[in-house]
C-alpha cells in the first residue's frame, strides 16, 4: 500500500509469481504480507502511522497487485490515472472481493463483525474498556500490540487488566510483538484512532485528546529511554567487572605470575581518554625522539644485540611513532606487534610504510588490556614506559599486564632493570623563589599559599652544583619478575651529606649526566633542614598510587621531625 503526498509519482503495477503481496523494500518478499508476519506487520503499522501523520490519502491496491515505485526506471510506462472515476471503480471491485470481517473477542470465543463492535462487546460483556487501559498506561503503538498479543496468548481474565499497577506491565517482553492470531484486525487498528473515536463518541475534542495523548506518550517514552539508559550503564559496568574477573582467572592460572590486576587495567577506555589524548599531540613525540640519551640507548641496545632479536616475535607496548618497533625489525625480529591507543598510531602506520617495514611490523590501535594480539605468545616485550619519578603515569602496569598474558617462557622484557635514586639539594635561591616568596608578595602576606604550593612536586632540571649528598638507591625493579603490588612501596633511606648547608630539596634521578626529557622530580621542603658534611640524613619515603587517578602518585617523606606528602600528577 502506498500513500501519496502532493504530485503523484510514477508506479509500476506488478504481480509476484506466487500471487503474494510483494513490497519494494523487501520486508514482504516470501510472506503473505499480512499481520501474521511479525516483520511485515510492524512495517505496515509504521507506514500507516507515518502516512496518517502526514495527512496523505490512500491509493488503493487492486487484488493480487502491488504498487511499486519505479524511480524513473520505466520512463516508457504510461502515467496512471489518479482520477476519481478509476478510484471509485477500484473501490467497488475491492468491496466485492472483500471477505466477511470476523473479529474474535479477547476474552471469549465470540466473533464480532467489526473492531468497534468487539470493543463494545468487551465493555458490555466483560466490563473492561480497552481505550481506558490504553490511556491509563500511556501505551504507544508497540505497547498496544504487546497488550493484545499478551491477552490472546495468556487468555487472562478481563478483571486482570483493571487491577494492573502502573509499572511494570506484564507484556513488556519483546516476545509479545509476535501475533497470536493470523489476520488479527485488532492488531491492524491504530490505537490513536481508537482513542479519537472514543473522544468523538463522548463529545471530547479529538484534537485536544490527541494532543494530550501525544504528550503522555512522549513522557512515557522519555521515562522508558531513561530507564533503558540506566540499565545499559549497569550492564556495561557488569560486563567490565566480568572481563576483569576473567582476566584475573587467566593470570592466576599461570605459575610464577603476579596474578594481580592494577588499577590502570580497571579503568574503562573513556576514563583513560585524557591520558591517551595527551599522546596524540606531536610535540611530545618530537621531544622524546630528540632525547638522544633515551632514543640512542634503545637503538644501541638492539643493534648491538642482534642475537637476542633474530627471528623473534616482539611486542612494543605504547609504540608511539613506532621508533622502537623499527629498531627491533632492523635488529632482525621476525615479527613486531606495535600497540598504542593514542591517535599517533595512524602516523606510525604511515611511517612504517614509508620505510618498507609493513611486512614485519603490525600496528594495532587500542589499550593492551582491551585488545587481543594476533599471536598467543611473544618472545620479547619492549617499551618506553618510564615516566617522571620513573613510575608516574603507571604505564609499567600495562607492560606487566602484557608480560603476564603474552610473554613466552624464557622471554624477556626490556628494559629489564630500573631503579629510583634520591639525593639532597641545598639551593637557597630556589627555596626563596618558590617557598619564601609567599611570605611577602608586594607587601602582602600570602604565607597560607605554602600549604598548596609545597605539596606539588616539581619536574625540572637540577643543577649538579647544588647537590649536597651522595645519591642513594631507594628502589630497584626487575621488570621480568616485579609484581604490581611492588610498585607501591615504602623504603628507608640514608643520605651521606657532602656539604655543610641547609637541605632545601629532595629529588630523584641523577643530574650529573646528560639531561633527558625526564629531568628530575623535585620535592621542595617548606622548612629547610640544617645538615653538616659527613653526617647522614635519614628518613623514609612512601610511594603509592592516587586511588582517584591511578596514573598519578602520592609521595610521602618522613624526615623524623615531620611528614610531608607530595602529589605527582
Amino acid at each position: 500500500m502506498k500513500r501519496l503526498l502532493g504530485a503523484v509519482p510514477r508506479f509500476l503495477l506488478t504481480r509476484s509469481a506466487s500471487g503474494r503481496l510483494r513490497s519494494s523494500n523487501g520486508h514482504f518478499d516470501g510472506c503473505h504480507g499480512d499481520a501474521h508476519c511479525e516483520s511485515c506487520f510492524l512495517e505496515l503499522h509504521q507506514r500507516r502511522r507515518s502516512d496518517k501523520a502526514s495527512g496523505c490519502d490512500v491509493l488503493k491496491k487492486k487484488k493480487g497487485f502491488t504498487w511499486t515505485e519505479c524511480d524513473g526506471a520505466h520512463d516508457d510506462m504510461p502515467e496512471l490515472s489518479d482520477g476519481d472515476d478509476d478510484e471509485g471503480q477500484w473501490l467497488e471491485e475491492e468491496e466485492e472481493d472483500r471477505p466477511p470481517v470476523n473479529v474474535t473477542c479477547l476474552f471469549c470465543d465470540r466473533s464480532l463483525t467489526s473492531v468497534p463492535a468487539a470493543l463494545q462487546h468487551c465493555a458490555g460483556e466483560h466490563q473492561v474498556n480497552l481505550v481506558d487501559v490504553l490511556r491509563r498506561h500511556n501505551l504507544d503503538d508497540y505497547g498496544y500490540i504487546k497488550m493484545i498479543n499478551f491477552i490472546r496468548s495468556t487468555k487472562c481474565a478481563a478483571s486482570f487488566l483493571t487491577g494492573l499497577p502502573d509499572a511494570p506491565l506484564p507484556w513488556e517482553s519483546e516476545d509479545f510483538l509476535r501475533p497470536v492470531l493470523q489476520d488479527d484486525l485488532l492488531l491492524q487498528t491504530d490505537p490513536e484512532e481508537l482513542c479519537e473515536d472514543s473522544c468523538a463518541s463522548t463529545g471530547v475534542s479529538p484534537g485536544a485528546e490527541s494532543h494530550d495523548a501525544l504528550q503522555r506518550r512522549a513522557q512515557a517514552a522519555e521515562e522508558r529511554a531513561r530507564s533503558s539508559e540506566e540499565a545499559l550503564t549497569r550492564a556495561m559496568d557488569d560486563l567490565h567487572k566480568l572481563k576483569l574477573l576473567a582476566q584475573g582467572l587467566v593470570l592466576n592460572a599461570g605459575s610464577g605470575k603476579s596474578g594481580n590486576l592494577g588499577s590502570v587495567a580497571e579503568l574503562r577506555e573513556d576514563e583513560d581518554e585524557a591520558y591517551f589524548g595527551s599522546y596524540g599531540h606531536y610535540g611530545i613525540h618530537e621531544e622524546m625522539l630528540k632525547d638522544k640519551v633515551r632514543t640512542e640507548s634503545y637503538r644501541d641496545f638492539m643493534y648491538r644485540n642482534p642475537d637476542a632479536f633474530r627471528d623473534k616475535v616482539v611486542l612494543d607496548v605504547g609504540c608511539g611513532t613506532g621508533i622502537l618497533s623499527m629498531f627491533a625489525a632492523r635488529a632482525g625480529a621476525k615479527q613486531v606487534i606495535a600497540v598504542d591507543q593514542s591517535e599517533i598510531i595512524y602516523q606510525a602506520m604511515d611511517i612504517v610504510r614509508s620505510n618498507q617495514l609493513e611486512d614485519k611490523i603490525t600496528l594495532i590501535k587500542g589499550r593492551i588490556e582491551d585488545i587481543q594480539l594476533p599471536v598467543q605468545t611473544v618472545d620479547i616485550i619492549i617499551s618506553e614506559w618510564m615516566g617522571y619519578f620513573l613510575l608516574f603515569e603507571s604505564m609499567l602496569d600495562s607492560v606487566l599486564y602484557a608480560r603476564d598474558l603474552y610473554l613466552a617462557d624464557g622471554g624477556s622484557v626490556y628494559p629489564d632493570l630500573c631503579n629510583i635514586s634520591l639525593a639532597a639539594v641545598g639551593d637557597a635561591q630556589k627555596h626563596q623563589e618558590h617557598i619564601a616568596f609567599w611570605d611577602d608578595v608586594y607587601g602582602f602576606n600570602m604565607g597560607c599559599m605554602k600549604k598548596a604550593v609545597v605539596p606539588e612536586a616539581v619536574v625540572e632540571v637540577v643543577k649538579d652544583d647544588t647537590l649536597i649528598s651522595e645519591p642513594a638507591v631507594i628502589q630497584t625493579f626487575d621488570c621480568n619478575r616485579v609484581c604490581l603490588s611492588d610498585l607501591e612501596f615504602a623504603s628507608e633511606f640514608s643520605l651521606k651529606i657532602t656539604a655543610s648547608t641547609e637541605c632545601t630539596v629532595m629529588f630523584s634521578t641523577g643530574p650529573q649526566v646528560t639531561k633527558t626529557h625526564w629531568k628530575q622530580t623535585v620535592f621542595l621542603l617548606e622548612r629547610p633542614v640544617s645538615v653538616q658534611a659527613g653526617e647522614e640524613l635519614r628518613g623514609k619515603i612512601i610511594v603509592r598510587k592516587n586511588k582517584k587517578d591511578p596514573r598519578s602518585l602520592w609521595v610521602t617523606f618522613d624526615l623524623g621531625d615531620g611528614k610531608q606528602t607530595y602529589s605527582l600528577q
